[in-house]
């Protein structure tokens, strides 16, 4: 498909920051179910989050960061894509993400970097809470540019299994921090070949269900055990992030480094104190509190430590990405993007987003705009409605009728870019023009190859619940006769 003129212009115009000969490395780092409101520096009422607060001090703070969806698998593929997700194949968690599809590590390794996904996949089809990445997955990371991978299918908890290319290793501790730990390794070992290294790290954290080791949950005692134990997370999390950046600080390269933290998804309903920041909706609407969510840029002595106002996203980090190092973009990324390159922010040069965000997400749509916002619950019925963001933080007020020429527009705008992703959908984006089959969404107790394992995971919590009926048919709930 033809690139869009302003999307050419967006990277034209955007001169790289940076030579061949000094490219940076990058650690792209993401929370899952990461409510916008949790972070010490927005003042959470019990959460403290020192080592993000010093990122966010040290760093460029995004006050308006999206996901790219508001739940996990499809945020993942606007990330790796700098796509909408409905054109990868992912429209919704555990869809499997498009062979097809050029990702942010494929372009990367064709530029000499090593690759490194560690953590949560969630990109191969499995459904389920994450088990070891099978080494004959189609879908696995190394499939999607990873050269080395150390990786689950979907959340993982305290002492999580993991697979190393294939190979399954048990590990003891809090998750966030083994695999930095494992991370660090990685990172580390090219530095010292002097490789510069594409990172990406997806927690399992804070993610359900809620396992935390009790020096965590301690100062959280007063809490119900759910909210107690998502904070304790949290707080394992947060130190991961800080030795992080004390392992490139003690590896010289900080300052040659990239390194972007976020979440995949708004903040989860039923955890008190709430997870959005005051924002309307959770996880899986596309209100504010479904899409925002806390987003930190650092690279000490390129950006200068601020905070920004202007909207950004997960698509917005494969083409800066691109844009930083200065790799070919018509090469890197030869499909439609909708995202941008944000080098210009990062520079001080950009005062206002240029184009908007667009998402659709389970027969829902929304685009920004500045400090506007359509949404539409339901695409097939076609009714939106505009909000202001800036005056109408928790979106409950319907503006429309104040302002029905910028409606007019932002709705004209969202269904020309919805035009483009149906056509994407059918694979028109491809050179094939269409859709390779792809692997079923299915859980991965239904997978043959992980049958050997289930009665010794059936020892574990996360997975007891699953396994043990599988097991033991007579001691599943027993179902209703039907009715005569």
């Amino acid at each position: 498909m033809i690139r869009p003129l302003f999307a050419i212009l967006a990277f034209a115009l955007t001169v790289p920051v940076f030579h061949a000969a000094d490219r940076p490395n990058i650690v792209l780092i993401m929370a899952d179910d990461m409510g916008w409101g949790q972070t010490g520096y927005y003042n959470h009422p019990r959460l403290k989050t020192p080592h993000l607060d010093a990122m966010a001090a040290n760093g460029l703070r995004f006050d308006r960061f999206y996901a790219g969806a508001s739940n996990c698998s499809p945020t993942r593929a606007s990330l790796l894509t700098g796509r909408s997700n409905d054109r990868t194949g992912v429209q919704n968690h555990g869809f499997p993400l498009r062979l097809q599809e050029k990702t942010l590590a494929e372009a990367f390794q064709d530029a000499g970097y090593a690759t490194g996904h560690f953590g949560k996949w969630h990109l191969n089809g499995l459904r389920g809470p994450g088990v070891p990445i099978l080494k004959d997955d189609t879908h696995n990371p190394g499939a999607f540019g990873f050269d080395t991978w150390l990786s689950v299918t979907n959340f993982f908890d305290l002492h999580p299994i993991l697979s190393r290319q294939g190979e399954f290793e048990d590990f003891r501790g809090d998750s966030s921090e083994i695999v930095v730990e494992e991370a660090l390794k990685f990172i580390r070992a090219k530095a010292k070949a002097n490789e510069p290294s594409l990172t990406v790290i997806w927690y399992g954290t804070p993610h359900s269900p809620f396992m935390a080791e009790t020096k965590d949950s301690e100062e959280f005692s007063d809490l119900d055990p759910q909210s107690r134990d998502h904070y304790a997370e949290l707080v394992a999390m947060d130190r991961s992030i800080g030795a992080m950046r004390a392992g490139l600080r003690k590896l010289g390269i900080e300052k040659n480094t990239i390194f972007w933290f976020h979440s995949d998804n708004g903040g989860l309903p039923k955890i008190t104190p709430e997870t959005v920041g005051g924002l309307r909706g959770f996880k899986n609407t596309l209100y504010e509190g479904g899409l925002r969510v806390p987003g930190i840029v650092e690279w000490p002595g390129t950006i200068e430590p601020r905070k920004t106002d202007i909207p950004a996203c997960t698509m917005d980090i494969f083409p800066t990405l691109v844009v930083a190092v200065g790799l070919d973009s018509e090469k890197a990324m030869p499909h439609d993007i909708d995202g941008i390159s944000l080098v210009p922010l990062f520079e001080g040069k950009m005062t206002e987003r240029p184009k908007p965000i667009p998402f659709r997400h389970d027969n829902r749509g929304a685009l920004i705009d500045g400090k506007f916002k359509v949404l539409s619950q339901n695409l097939q019925q076609g009714e939106f409605k505009l909000f202001d963001l800036e005056a109408d933080k928790t979106e409950t007020t319907d503006i429309s009728d104040q302002h029905p020429e910028v409606k007019k527009r932002m709705v004209e705008a969202y269904h020309a870019w919805n035009e483009t992703v149906k056509a994407s959908v059918t694979g028109a984006d491809y050179e094939s023009g269409k859709v390779d089959p792809q692997p079923p969404r299915i859980f991965w107790t239904e997978v043959e190859a992980y049958r050997p394992y289930f009665e010794e995971w059936a020892k574990r919590p996360e997975y007891a619940g699953r396994l043990k009926p599988i097991l033991n048919p007579k001691q599943g709930k027993k179902r209703k006769k039907p009715a005569k």
